[in-house]
């Protein structure tokens, strides 16, 4: 399969009906990252988080969201990146796959863009192998990388498997 039709492939997530396709923005260890806006349910300030025994590292733990039980997942950690400091406070975008709400926790959140469908690319090799698992391609954005995160890939845990 040539790189075009790996774009064209993966880009299912981003598909719109016309020529721009739409998404949320945020920073994560000072990158640039964006979710097909569609997917994003609500976006909150700073919540409290409750630890969950024996979860992995990149689950943060669990928040109440207008009385849902809503597993709070650190991209930071998911993506390998450094830990946030203690004192540096995480926003939550929260998003929706199989019927279940995930709290996405970024270091902040920026605007929606809409952003031209034929300026999609498939991410680069020089992307991190780790981030280009997570990653439907890329937008080139005055001299910044919008790296597109697949939200569904994002939420497979290594214990999903086993369920």
């Amino acid at each position: 399969m040539t790189k075009n039709r790996k774009a064209a492939a993966a880009s299912t997530e981003v598909e719109a009906n016309d020529n721009h396709k739409d998404f949320v923005s945020m920073t994560i260890g000072g990158y640039l990252f964006g979710i097909p806006v569609l997917k994003v349910q609500d976006v909150l300030g700073q919540q409290r988080i409750t630890r969950i025994p024996l979860a992995p590292p990149d689950v943060a733990g669990s928040l109440n969201l207008r009385g849902r039980i809503v597993t709070a997942v650190d991209v930071r950690i998911r993506l390998s990146l450094p830990p946030r400091e203690k004192d540096e406070k995480a926003m939550s975008i929260v998003v929706e796959d199989g019927g279940e709400l995930y709290s996405l926790l970024v270091d902040s959140v920026g605007e929606v863009l809409s952003l031209k469908s034929s300026e999609f690319e498939a991410s680069p090799p020089t992307v991190d192998a780790r981030w280009r698992e997570f990653s439907d391609g890329i937008y080139r954005l005055n001299g910044k990388l919008l790296i597109v995160l697949n939200v569904a890939r994002l939420l497979v845990f290594g214990n999903r498997e086993a369920a």
